[in-house]
């Protein structure tokens, strides 16, 4: 299995949960994929590099002038946007006129898409300002969006312990992409 493997362990604590192990995530909760420099400088920021990378390997939905949507690599729920500034800001109040009209503009396009998409039935949407505010990476601002549907905090989250992705991030991606207005 590629990703995430189903293991059923009876060395396993007997607790009598099924564990989906998700290895590729140790990298981020680790730190171990951190830059040395940290993500305080731009060279060291997966926001700031994700442009310049190809949409199949940085998860970039679409461009605009001042900010780009990309699919979060650690995903809250299935279609998790984050909407970026290009230029390496940290406080929403240093953004300019523009880059902020621009910000919500993309945030509406993005609330959009999904729904055309993958017919979500609300959203959660929001900035964690700082690290102390749950900013994992809070060098460089970006706008959360989280699709919800009736039923998606059901039982398997709360008592199966075990979130469920019905799609891979690069077709999610290939998706919003086409429907993104030019």
């Amino acid at each position: 299995m590629t990703g995430a493997e189903r293991h059923t362990d009876s060395n396993a604590m007997a607790d009598g949960l099924e564990r989906l192990w998700t290895p590729h995530r140790m990298t981020y909760i680790s730190g171990d994929d951190r830059p040395d420099e940290g993500y305080e400088k731009p060279s060291g920021c997966p926001f700031c590099r994700a442009p310049q990378a190809p949409p199949e390997e940085s998860l970039v939905v679409a461009r605009g002038e001042r900010v780009y949507a990309v699919l979060n690599l650690y995903p809250y729920n299935p279609g998790h946007l984050l909407v970026c500034p290009y230029r390496h800001v940290a406080d929403y109040t240093e953004l300019d006129e523009a880059e902020t009209a621009e910000l919500a503009a993309f945030t509406q396009t993005a609330m959009r898409v999904v729904r055309k998409v993958s017919n979500a039935h609300g959203f959660n949407l929001g900035m964690n300002q700082g690290g102390v505010a749950g900013a994992g990476i809070a060098a460089h601002l970006h706008q959360h969006v989280v699709p919800r549907w009736g039923g998606d905090a059901n039982f398997m989250p709360v008592i199966g312990r075990t979130k469920v992705l019905p799609q891979l991030l690069g077709d999610t991606r290939e998706l919003f992409a086409r429907a993104w207005p030019s």
